[in-house]
């Protein structure tokens, strides 16, 4: 079975999971794996690695709502390179420390590929979940989206030095705790939009309709990108952003985007679930980041 059916089967073994994070009195914990084979490509430096290893996790605290306070990682490699295994935790203790908190250690071990286990706690007494959507609130996205699209071209290209930039992203856990006032539902962007709002509208049970114009895409797309098909699909279904995508009332979202840290965009609104998701009044697939070889 592929990633999203494994999910669901152990969604009936674990009903308190399908949200970002876990919620533990007042803890948010969540976890994440990542690979040389699926998530770094060839030029990706152990410092982002580290970086991007811990800020996927704290991604799902931010997503939550909830304030970071620290975060651990698992380092696995054939063998241990001493400038290697600095790099990595220089990484991951410069992207907690832009977000306020604290790496804190981890756990070695050797293994046939690179390979990284993170985790993140967070605390929170009142979070954000996926499911509070209902039709009329709107749908918006933090920041913007196709960096990291952006980025797997430009290590294609051999420019390593523009990919490990844009690969580097900041979690938005500043944000989420700001965000969390106004939303009614939020998740991050880590399996692409597309991926993120149908994922709401099954947790929410509602439909969600979209419009084109105010996505807000990088600019780094255009330029890593041949054509209108391929930058949307760069934007809306290849994921690795790491952005939070949310609804609230209409009534919040001037206070919302006055109070949010970083841009925020209106982008659509819940519909009945009757409705599916749609992009221009077009279906909008299902498709997004899958973790596979």
């Amino acid at each position: 079975m592929d990633e999203r059916t494994a999910l669901r089967t152990l969604a009936a073994e674990l009903p308190a999971a399908g949200d970002d994070a876990a919620v533990v009195d007042g803890l948010v914990v969540t976890t994440d794996m990542l690979h040389e084979t699926t998530d770094f490509p060839a030029g990706t430096t152990r410092y982002t690695a580290g970086w991007r290893s811990v800020g996927a996790s704290l991604s799902d605290v931010a997503a939550m709502g909830a304030d970071a306070v620290a975060a651990v990682a698992a380092y696995a490699a054939p063998t241990f390179d001493e400038d290697e295994l600095g790099a990595f935790v220089r990484g991951a203790r410069d992207v907690c420390e832009l977000v306020g908190t604290e790496y804190v250690g981890g756990d070695l071990d050797t293994h046939d590929e690179f390979t990284t286990a993170t985790t993140a706690i967070g605390r929170t007494d009142d979070p954000v979940l996926r499911s509070g959507a209902k039709p009329g609130d709107l749908l918006c996205v933090t920041g913007t989206l196709g960096r990291s699209a952006a980025a797997l071209r430009s290590f294609e290209r051999g420019d390593i030095e523009r990919g490990n930039d844009l690969f580097r992203f900041e979690p938005r856990v500043t944000a989420g705790a700001v965000l969390a006032d106004y939303a009614t539902a939020m998740m991050d962007s880590s399996d692409g939009l597309a991926r993120s709002v149908h994922q709401l509208a099954e947790a929410s049970d509602c439909g969600f309709a979209l419009d084109s114009a105010p996505i807000p895409v990088d600019t780094a797309v255009e330029d890593a990108t041949d054509g209108e098909s391929d930058y949307w699909e760069s934007a809306l279904h290849f994921g690795e952003d790491f952005e939070l995508v949310f609804t609230l009332p209409e009534s919040a979202l001037d206070r919302a985007t006055s109070a949010s840290p970083v841009p925020v965009a209106r982008i659509g609104r819940a519909t009945e679930s009757s409705a599916g998701v749609t992009l221009d009044d077009e279906s909008l697939p299902d498709r997004g980041y899958t973790h596979s070889a």
